[in-house]
């Protein structure tokens, strides 16, 4: 099908028959602008979470929608508490220090090897300890710095070549697992992929990706960067 000559019609007649634009779609509207605003300005002086839980505020004041509209989104409280759980985890394993020892500790290991090598266990290494995170943010303050800095340790490190793997590996490693990224949650709670399929295609397609990663991406930077 190449063109689709029926369709403004009936998004012509589907207009019509809604009416004309109401007073609580103009409001919502408003409020929509309000919380881009506040996130996108107001950081120095609201939470971003505080933004979001003053719109529906607002919306439920404003009669916009209900409390039982609210509750009856089961699925997204659920994604609420866990993932919250899972961020929050994530970032005590990073205050106490286990972070950086488990980084130290990875880069001591692999003392004596030749340079490939430690580029290619570290690049894995910094994938895989992915499973720990809740968000490819968190992820990257908390680990890339201290695993960049062990590598640069070692002498005659490309660290151009080392540094391109590890940002690479974010672009990748936000599949394998539910929680691994800001919309993962979303595509999981939609629950078109059980819990156990989410798991292993999230394996998968991680391996996949990370090996085509090092098998193609490796050598064309070492040659692009020679």
């Amino acid at each position: 099908m190449k063109s689709s000559p029926d369709v403004p019609v009936w998004a012509a007649g589907e207009l019509k028959n809604m009416g004309r634009i109401t007073a609580k779609e103009i409001s919502m509207a408003l409020l929509a602008l309000l919380a881009l605003g506040l996130w996108i300005f107001g950081g120095e002086f609201i939470n971003a979470t505080t933004v979001a839980l003053l719109v529906l505020s607002l919306m439920v004041i404003a009669r916009i929608g209900d409390w039982d509209d609210v509750l009856a989104h089961k699925q997204a409280w659920n994604v609420l508490v866990w993932f919250a759980t899972l961020v929050t985890m994530a970032d005590g394993l990073n205050k106490i220090g286990f972070l950086k020892w488990f980084a130290a500790g990875a880069a001591s290991a692999l003392g004596g090897y030749s340079i490939m090598t430690i580029v290619i266990a570290l690049t894995i290494i910094y994938f895989v300890v992915h499973y720990m995170f809740a968000s490819l943010t968190a992820h990257t303050t908390a680990l890339l710095p201290v695993l960049l800095t062990a590598a640069i340790a070692v002498p005659e490190m490309p660290v151009k070549l080392i540094s391109l793997l590890f940002c690479y590996t974010l672009g990748l490693m936000g599949i394998i697992s539910p929680y691994a990224t800001g919309p993962g949650p979303i595509y999981y709670g939609s629950g078109y992929i059980s819990r156990k399929e989410f798991w292993i295609l999230g394996l998968v397609f991680g391996m996949i990706y990370l090996a085509a990663l090092l098998l193609v991406g490796l050598p064309y930077l070492q040659f692009y960067l020679s």
